[in-house]
């Protein structure tokens, strides 16, 4: 979870929201994300999308069922789908996310029937404190900024 903190410190530092992510085979680190929504224009290149195209191309294959997502806030509906398509076997994250959060709050994805993969989901709140000081940090710098002051 250290290194996904670390990528969302990166993240943060080319403006973007502050999300990382890690995928793990086999105890070992295969791919990691950062979001790149503001760095290269584009709305879907969320951490954990990116993470799980270096992981496919890596390991040459559609289905990550053999590994794990370790992510520094909770999946939106689009990440927390598309590691439901990737089969990917476990989330771990740290932060919760009220507003737009799909594991734990509004769509909760996986409590449908519409999945025919369903992770294994945990938190890991040791590292909660500190994703969330991470956002709310960021997010506090960017309204100043907006406001002139």
């Amino acid at each position: 979870m250290k290194q996904a903190l670390n990528l969302a410190i990166r993240a943060r530092s080319h403006n973007d929201v502050p999300i990382g992510a890690v995928i793990v085979k086999d105890g070992k680190i295969i791919s990691r994300g950062e979001n790149q929504v503001q760095q290269k224009n584009n709305p879907i290149l969320h951490a954990e999308i990116v993470a799980i195209n270096k992981a496919c191309k890596k390991l040459g294959t559609k289905f990550l069922d053999d590994c794990d997502i370790y992510i520094s806030l909770e999946p939106c509906a689009m990440c927390a789908t598309a590691i439901s398509l990737a089969r990917i076997r476990k989330i771990y994250f740290a932060a919760t996310d009220i507003k737009g959060g799909a594991v734990l709050h509004n769509a909760k994805i996986y409590d449908t029937d519409r999945h025919l993969w369903k992770p294994l989901v945990y938190q890991t709140p040791e590292y909660a404190d500190e994703s969330a000081d991470l956002l709310r940090n960021f997010f506090q710098e960017r309204r100043k900024k907006k406001n002139g002051e």
